[in-house]
């Protein structure tokens, strides 16, 4: 099934390649969509894809980051858009 996830991730996420990290979790397991960090020191990604990739590059996000420390994540469900030809790092 497709699906779309909103998700913010709290804790040492800026300043330690989270946001690169995300992008090779994302293109390895094709999920689209892209990430970006937040003024108040979070970081905010959208995911589109299979929602079994889409969780695993979530649980990758929060568990395998080899230098940030995810406190928690929200996760806000929503409808699959397909607009995504890939994963970006945006601004």
């Amino acid at each position: 099934m497709l699906s779309r996830a909103h998700v913010i991730f709290e804790g040492k996420v800026q300043g330690v390649f989270f946001r690169a990290h995300t992008r090779e979790f994302a293109q390895k397991t094709g999920v689209k969509g892209w990430v970006r960090n937040l003024p108040d020191g979070t970081v905010e990604a959208v995911f589109e894809g299979e929602k079994e990739e889409v969780l695993e590059t979530i649980r990758m996000c929060a568990e395998e980051q080899p230098r940030a420390r995810v406190d928690k994540y929200s996760v806000e469900w929503g409808e699959y858009t397909g607009e995504f030809s890939s994963f970006e790092i945006i601004r």
